[in-house]
């Protein structure tokens, strides 16, 4: 395991929470990376594993800063690169290496991809025992549906978000950003956080399973509510709640606001707000299941009192008055909006080719070990001679060949 000093990394840079824990990565796209990306955010040291001449697949995906893929230099910041051939002895053997000297292992390929390698957790644990392998895939590592290939609209679709995701009599629609694929990266990241506690007890390692599918099915909280109570199975709602009114995209004049009038309080302000005391009181909109039961009728209500203002009126209007509000922002606005910017949440990490790569930060903020702002994204193989010459200097100082 890492001798790496709890107060600074490598580079000097102030170490994170996790200073001291080394991490591989074995992982492509989206799930595993992002694990890891959490981990080294963390101030873990993470060892990116690239098969020679390729890498990561990622690397192909544009837009291109200087050659480089510029979704790869950030997902993959704060990462070492070192190119190894699993599929020759020469790299098993330095892998194995590594894990002599690492406290995690994350892949997130097909399930026994590894083990065909010999290097599944079966073929690792009494070796070392250690070791905390952590494993993300399409539907888990067992099941009838465990071989099939399982990417995020798959997970997306047969979890059921997809089911409510978007408008009645419409086409399917999957959320925006890869969800299943993000969720997962984010439970293997706890898991690791949990196992790594865990061992400090037991002076043990163990295998971590975490599926896209499950991971997608675990957020059905107020569905799972709904059929485990009655049966009731959830629709697609839009933008509205499945529990709760006036809790949506409203029109104005301009555009559309998100409101969040979901308790009596902030019902009764939204209507003074808008001039529509009398709403309070009126039997159709008195208690939260009679205004569910009128949603369409309070809808428009609301959007006439809009009709004459414009976003950013009403969200002024509303925010005053202590009603919850919001615009609908795009990508363009979420990336300059001021708010995040006075917060210093964008960073600027240093590339050998890219230059200076904007960064989206971490939203997990620390009092006294900051998330690490280091290096965006390796290039492919950058650190791989440095590595395993660490390694032979260390099998030296034990007194034994590399």
């Amino acid at each position: 395991m890492s001798d790496d000093s709890p107060d600074a990394d490598r580079s000097g840079r102030s170490a994170g929470p996790l200073a001291g824990i080394t991490v591989l990565e074995i992982g492509v796209f989206m799930a595993g990376p992002f694990a890891t990306m959490q981990l080294a955010d963390l101030g873990a040291r993470v060892i990116k594993i690239e098969s020679p001449g390729t890498g990561d697949q990622t690397r192909v995906v544009g837009p291109h800063i200087a050659g480089e893929s510029s979704a790869f230099m950030r997902l993959n910041r704060n990462k070492e690169s070192v190119e190894l051939d699993l599929k020759s002895e020469e790299g098993r053997q330095h892998l194995r290496r590594l894990l002599a000297r690492a406290d995690v292992l994350v892949e997130n390929l097909r399930p026994g991809a590894l083990k065909k390698m010999g290097l599944g957790y079966d073929d690792l644990k009494t070796e070392f025992p250690h070791l905390i392998y952590a494993s993300a895939s399409g539907w888990g590592q067992d099941g009838p549906l465990a071989p099939n290939p399982g990417l995020d609209i798959m997970a997306q679709a047969r979890s059921g978000l997809m089911s409510i995701t978007g408008f009645p009599d419409m086409p399917p629609a999957k959320v925006g950003v890869p969800v299943c694929d993000l969720s997962t990266a984010l439970y293997l990241a706890l898991a690791v956080l949990a196992a790594i506690h865990e061992r400090g007890r037991s002076g043990q390692g163990q295998f971590i399973d975490v599926s896209l599918f499950e991971s997608g099915v675990s957020f059905a909280v107020w569905e799972a509510g709904a059929y485990f109570a009655n049966g009731a199975v959830g629709t697609p709602q839009g933008s509205a709640h499945q529990a709760s009114a006036p809790y949506q995209a409203v029109r104005a004049a301009d555009g559309y606001v998100t409101i969040g009038a979901n308790t009596q309080g902030n019902w009764a302000r939204l209507c003074r707000a808008l001039g529509l005391g009398s709403l309070i009181e009126d039997e159709r909109f008195a208690t939260p299941a009679a205004r569910m039961t009128h949603r369409d009728e309070l809808i428009a209500l609301i959007e006439d009192a809009f009709a004459s203002r414009s976003v950013s009126d009403v969200v002024s209007l509303l925010d005053e008055a202590g009603v919850p509000v919001a615009p609908i922002n795009d990508y363009g606005q979420v990336f300059t909006d001021p708010h995040l910017r006075e917060r210093d949440f964008f960073w600027d990490a240093p590339h050998p080719r890219a230059g200076r790569v904007e960064q989206i930060g971490s939203p997990m903020r620390f009092s006294r070990t900051p998330a690490v702002r280091g290096q965006a994204g390796p290039v492919l193989g950058a650190d791989t001679e440095r590595v395993l010459a660490e390694l032979a200097d260390e099998a030296a100082r034990e007194g034994s060949a590399p």
